[in-house]
Formats: C-alpha cells, sequence, structure tokens
C-alpha cells in the first residue's frame, strides 16, 4: 500500500493556473514504488486479447467519447461538398456565363474556415476547462450547445448566417478533438493505445461518409431542403452522447493529477474487469499512475501553456504539432473538397458524389488494415510508408492534370485521376491519420497531455485555415482554376512531412507514460527509441 502525506512544496509557484502547488500532496514511498514496477511489467505482459476481456468497459467508453468526433468529420464534408451541390450553388451563389452557378471562391474560403475559427477558441477552452474540471463536464457543456447552434445554420437564409453558425459550432467541436484523444489515452493499457485512439480518427472518418452520403441522397431535393437536410441531421446524436457520457467513468489520470486518489481508484474499478484476471492489482494500476504523475510536476516547470515549450516538453510539444501539420501536408484539404475536386477535373455531378462515397466508404477496410499492421510494425514505420506512398499519389495527380489539359468531361484521364484520389484516401487513412491520433496522444508528458493536444490541434487549425485559403483558389474555374494540377503542390509539402517524420518522430509502441518520460528526458534520438532500454528504478519522486 501506499499512502499520501501533504508536505509543503515550492513547485509551480509562479504558476497562476494552479493555484493548488503551494500545498501539493507527496507520496510517501511505502509501497509505491514496487506497486508502481509490478503494475509497470503487468501492462508489458498483457495480450491483445487479455486486455480486451480485461478493459471492455474502458473500449466502450472511450469508443462513446470518440463518437463525438463523427460531428467534427460531417461538418467537414458537409460545407466543402455543399459547393458542389446545385441546389446550394443556385440559392448562395451567382450565375456564371455558361449558365451553372458558383458559390465564389472568397465565401467558399469563409465558410470552409469558420468551423476552423470556431475550434481555435474550442481548443483554448478545452486545454483549460477540461483540467481543471474533468473531462465529462467538459464534455457535456460541448455537447449541449451543439443542437442550439444547428438552429442557426439550418435556417440560414444568407451566407453571413450560415458563416455565423459555423464559426459557433466550430468552438464544441475543437472542445471534441481535445477530449476525445486525452480520454482514449488515459483510459485503457499500452498495448490497446493505438487502437482507440486511432479510433478517433475512424469517427471523424465514418462523419465524412455519412456526410457524402446523405448528401447523395438529397441530390435530387428542391432547395431548400436539399441543402437543409444534412444540417438537421446534425440534431440527431448529441442527445444520445450527452446520456452516455453523463454516465461515464472520469478519467483516473485526471483524478491523479487532480490528486483524489481514491476517486482515481473508483474509476479503475469501473473501466475494468478486474475480478477476471486476479493478477490485475488496482492498488499497484494506480500507483504506476501517482508515480509517473509526481515525477513529472518534479521534473517539469509548470503546468501553463507555457511549461509545454520548456526543457524535454519543447521537443514533445514540437513533435505532436509536427504530426498534426502532416494531415494537412498529405493533402486532407483536397480530400475535404473531393466531389467540388471531380467536378472540376471533369466528372458529372452525380459521379463526383458517387467517388465521393467510395472515397470514404475504404475507409473502413483501411482502418481495418491500420489494426492489423500496428502491433507489427508501430507507428513511425507505417507513417513513414504512408507519407512516402501519399506523395508519390500526389505528384502523380498533378501529372495527369498537367497532362489533361482542356481534355472533355468523359476523359478517361479523370478518371484517372479520381482513381488515384481514393488510392490516397485508403493509403490516409490506413497509415497516417489514424497513426497522427495515436502519436499526438501518447508522446507528450501525462500532466501537460490535453494542453500539448490543444496546441497541436490549435497549430493544425491554423494551418488548415492556410489551406482552406489557397484550395478553393486553386480548384475554382473563376480563381486560379489549376484543378488536378494543384496535386504538385501538395505533393511537394507531403515531402517535406516525410522529412521531418524521419528526423523527429520516435516509435511509442510499447511504451508506459512513464518509460516515455525517461527516454525523453535522455534525450533520445527518435530512431533510435525502439531499441533503447529503460528501467522504471531510474524514475525518483
Amino acid at each position: 500500500m501506499f499512502e499520501l502525506v501533504a508536505i509543503s512544496s515550492p513547485r509551480h509557484s509562479e504558476d497562476s493556473m494552479d493555484s493548488k502547488a503551494e500545498q501539493r500532496p507527496m507520496i510517501a514511498e511505502r509501497g509505491l514504488f514496487s506497486n508502481a514496477e509490478d503494475a509497470n511489467d503487468k501492462e508489458h505482459s498483457l495480450t491483445i486479447s487479455q486486455a480486451i476481456k480485461l478493459y471492455p468497459k474502458a473500449i466502450a467508453w472511450s469508443v462513446i467519447m470518440s463518437a463525438s468526433l463523427i460531428m467534427d468529420g460531417y461538418d467537414l464534408k458537409l460545407v466543402g461538398s455543399l459547393f458542389a451541390q446545385p441546389a446550394f450553388s443556385k440559392a448562395f451563389g451567382h450565375r456564371l456565363p455558361n449558365g451553372t452557378y458558383q458559390v465564389s471562391a472568397a465565401w467558399q474560403t469563409g465558410l470552409n474556415n469558420g468551423s476552423n475559427v470556431g475550434q481555435l477558441f474550442g481548443l483554448l477552452i478545452a486545454g483549460v476547462v477540461a483540467e481543471r474540471f474533468g473531462f465529462r463536464k467538459t464534455m457535456m457543456c460541448a455537447l449541449v450547445a451543439v443542437p442550439c447552434i444547428i438552429f442557426i445554420q439550418f435556417f440560414s437564409s444568407g451566407l453571413v448566417q450560415l458563416l455565423i453558425g459555423q464559426v459557433l459550432l466550430g468552438v464544441p467541436l475543437g472542445i471534441f478533438q481535445t477530449v476525445s484523444c486525452v480520454y482514449a489515452m488515459e483510459v485503457v493499457p499500452v498495448c490497446l493505445r493505438a487502437y482507440l485512439t486511432s479510433w478517433v480518427n475512424d469517427c471523424w472518418q465514418l462523419g465524412q461518409l455519412l456526410a457524402t452520403c446523405i448528401l447523395r441522397g438529397t441530390l435530387g431535393m428542391k432547395a431548400p431542403w436539399a441543402y437543409r437536410v444534412p444540417f438537421a441531421v446534425q440534431w440527431f446524436w448529441p442527445i444520445p452522447l450527452l446520456i452516455a457520457v453523463i454516465l461515464a467513468p472520469e478519467s483516473p489520470w485526471w483524478l491523479v493529477r487532480q490528486d483524489r486518489i481514491e476517486e482515481a481508484r473508483l474509476s479503475v474499478v469501473r473501466l475494468t474487469s478486474a475480478e477476471k484476471d486476479h493478477e490485475f492489482d488496482v492498488e499497484k494500476n494506480v500507483a504506476l499512475m501517482v508515480l509517473t504523475t509526481e515525477h513529472e510536476r518534479e521534473a517539469n516547470t509548470g503546468i501553463s501553456y507555457f511549461a509545454c515549450f520548456k526543457g524535454t516538453d519543447l521537443r514533445r510539444t514540437m513533435i505532436v504539432i509536427g504530426c498534426y501539420c502532416v494531415t494537412v501536408t498529405t493533402g486532407s484539404t483536397v480530400r475535404a473538397y473531393a466531389t467540388y475536386f471531380f467536378q472540376q477535373a471533369g466528372l458529372p455531378t452525380t459521379q463526383s458524389f458517387n467517388m465521393s462515397i467510395v472515397l470514404y466508404a475504404l475507409g473502413i477496410p483501411a482502418i481495418i488494415t491500420a489494426f492489423l499492421l500496428m502491433p507489427y510494425y508501430g507507428r513511425r514505420t507505417i507513417f513513414l510508408w504512408g507519407q512516402a506512398v501519399a506523395t508519390l499519389i500526389l505528384l502523380a495527380v498533378g501529372a495527369l492534370g498537367a497532362a489533361q489539359g482542356s481534355a472533355t468531361a468523359d476523359s478517361s484521364l479523370a478518371w484517372g485521376i479520381g482513381g488515384l484520389l481514393l488510392f490516397l484516401g485508403f493509403v490516409d487513412n490506413c497509415a497516417v491519420s489514424p497513426i497522427i491520433y495515436a502519436l499526438v496522444s501518447e508522446l507528450p508528458s501525462s500532466i501537460l497531455r490535453s494542453k500539448s493536444v490543444v496546441l497541436a490541434r490549435f497549430t493544425y487549425a491554423v494551418v488548415n485555415i492556410i489551406a482552406n485559403v489557397l484550395t478553393p483558389y486553386q480548384l475554382n474555374p473563376t480563381a486560379w482554376g489549376w484543378g488536378a494540377k494543384s496535386g504538385f503542390f501538395w505533393g511537394g509539402l507531403s515531402f517535406l512531412g516525410f522529412v521531418f517524420t524521419f528526423l523527429c518522430v520516435p516509435e511509442p509502441k510499447g511504451r508506459t507514460v512513464a518509460e516515455l518520460d525517461l527516454l525523453f528526458e535522455r534525450r533520445t534520438s527518435a530512431r533510435r527509441f525502439a531499441s533503447t532500454e529503460v528501467h522504471l528504478q531510474e524514475m525518483r519522486v
């Protein structure tokens, strides 16, 4: 057993964000270290099948929390695809000389960036509020706000109203991004982390697939229902999710960071089926959390956003920021505009929507493939190969676009470009996006994880805003009109992401939070993370 004894400590006294830092309870080492070692060994000995039997409730709660990201994926795909819907373009766009209607590139940029701008505020709110009040309460408040905001979108009669709705909806979506990733990381053991954190991306993918199918189904409707029905669908999921989140247990890691040790024990009991594994000890499991948290408190200079840029946490923060930005460099905005992209490449409107459905449906076998690969190849290797293949695909799209020139709409080149984008979507959902969510959740220290994820997602949102400014101008025939030739631009950026990954991104596969702390404190090179041995004895409270 171990016990808490209150000892006056000057740690973090300069950090105004933690009023409890002046009288931080420290851990007496009465059995703590041996318990933590046993728990660490237990984490390593768990097989995937054993972990599923021991943590079925944790898996279920993590899946439910992550389901909130379906809304984010839905919103992302919805707005980008509405520009390809004739009813929406006629209602909100302007007539071109050829008789068709187009929403201007400037408004396309504004509407797509509206959600990203809102997410910037949501992320900053989540980083502070989630760590202070817990993941459950933060998620509940965000879910309550969503139905109210959807009213603005549904009844919008002009682009300004729609933009306001997009900005406001981005705030809870930003909160979902932070809470879902961190919660998934903190409630399951090492061998399940990659699956549950990458499931966040899968929910995002499911949201995009759902949006594409609904838009295809409403294609023949008349205005305004052709575009109002897709907005109305968003009213469906907040209420069942809210009920589930109310019933969910809080993260035991968060409770330990709040020095609520007994509640952390109860949370572990709720998250596990300990009665099915007599070797699992709740006390030892919590001891490992306590030891790791206290070690990080001693090693770190604070718990504010500024602390993410000090000491070893600077490296960890820059890595997770870079990983999130790889989402953009491998062409995520091109895929978000897939339906519109297919149109501008020369495919008919109906076929463009059909191709988009196939694009996102391919995410399902891609996800299964990723789950099969991760236990054998880890994160880094898959991530590198995924970016290498994505780079080649994007360059090939650019080459076909250059060869296409003024080819007619039924040109085989247009179908070739469409086929390459389908392959790009498969590669991304197999070897890039799910790996990013795993890396971003695993690599930060536990006491700064929420804020590190916020900073990474915040930077991603800023970069995505820039990409969303560029993409409509690249694709829109009334602007730059690059069309498929924009593949050259994104292929070049994808190569830069590959170089960053090779030089900077380590392999966290099979490492507990405590072991990752030690590897970063040693300044172990990214390419040596997988082979370097660490021992918990190096950790001192």
